[in-house]
């Protein structure tokens, strides 16, 4: 099992920029590929970007590239979300998720039903 926690989240208003935070209780964080998504109230929960096991291979929902940052530290078992030039149609929660896969590799997922793990979530809101 594989708890996540997320942090980081609040208001902000639009062109702001804040950073989340997924802590991630397992042993062998570097065996699992990362990932963030969001909903909207009202709306499905949607993909925003994802991270390879290394960090070497990173992959964003054209909504956000050029915004967001994904990166990972494997060291303290955390990958970040750097969100700048915030939007109001970037206000939801945000999920971070994770999926066991192999190192021989650079994997990314980019579909909620490829992950085996998720946070609780945390409210981002941004107003206009």
């Amino acid at each position: 099992q594989v708890q996540l926690v997320e942090s980081g989240g609040g208001l902000v208003q639009a062109g702001g920029s804040l950073r989340l935070s997924c802590a991630a209780s397992a042993r062998t964080f570097s065996s699992y590929a990362m990932g963030w998504f969001r909903q909207a109230p009202g709306k499905e929960r949607e993909f925003v970007a994802a991270i390879s096991w290394s960090g070497g291979s990173t992959y964003y929902a054209d909504s956000v590239k050029g915004r967001f940052t994904i990166s990972r530290d494997n060291a303290k078992n955390t990958v970040y979300l750097q969100m700048n030039s915030l939007k109001p149609e970037d206000t939801a929660v945000y999920y971070c998720a994770a999926r066991r896969t192999s190192q021989s590799g650079s994997f990314y997922y980019t579909t909620s039903n490829r992950y085996d793990y998720w946070g609780q979530g945390t409210q981002v809101i941004v107003s206009s």
